[in-house]
């Protein structure tokens, strides 16, 4: 039960949205340049940062939501979300993608996580200057969201198709609606 009064039809970050838009308009702006706005990387793999950002957060509604948004827009669909949720070292990513989720993970650990090593692996696998930052940016937004989401306690879908039409809804209009 939220620990607000929030619409009950209204999942996860929706329905905080919806009880402070003025809040909605800047968060969602965010999340659309980060993850929809100009990138080298693609929809699909910054959506897939913020999934395995969330997981690694436990937050289900920013998992369920963003990993159906990556399996729509990434190459491979759900089986590479699903392998990639499972371990990064095994999963169906170019090696610059493996090295930007280690990056992820260890921001969502702590900022100070982000070691030397791991920027030098990123860049050896070809990782810009931009993605780098992009990957770190997203990752801290996310644990913002996640903690936003979960630290309210908003209501979380039991049916996973809810996800898949989220994730549809996200793909075809965006963060800021």
């Amino acid at each position: 039960m939220p620990h607000i009064p929030l619409d009950p039809q209204l999942p996860g970050i929706s329905a905080l949205f919806a009880y402070r838009p003025e809040t909605a308009t800047p968060l969602g702006a965010l999340g659309e340049v980060l993850l929809r706005g100009p990138s080298t990387l693609t929809v699909g793999e910054r959506e897939l940062i913020a999934t395995v950002v969330s997981q690694g957060n436990e937050c289900r509604f920013c998992t369920g939501s963003h990993a159906a948004v990556a399996a729509q827009t990434i190459d491979g669909g759900q089986a590479v979300v699903d392998a990639t949720r499972g371990g990064i070292d095994d999963a169906p990513v170019s090696a610059k993608l493996k090295a930007l989720l280690r990056i992820a993970l260890a921001v969502r650990e702590t900022g100070r996580a982000v070691t030397e090593e791991l920027v030098a692996a990123a860049r050896a696998e070809g990782a810009t200057d931009t993605e780098l930052h992009d990957t770190v940016l997203i990752a801290a937004a996310f644990c913002m969201f996640n903690r936003y989401v979960d630290g309210l306690a908003t209501v979380v879908p039991e049916d996973p198709a809810v996800f898949d039409l989220i994730g549809k809804r996200l793909v075809e209009n965006g963060y800021l609606r």
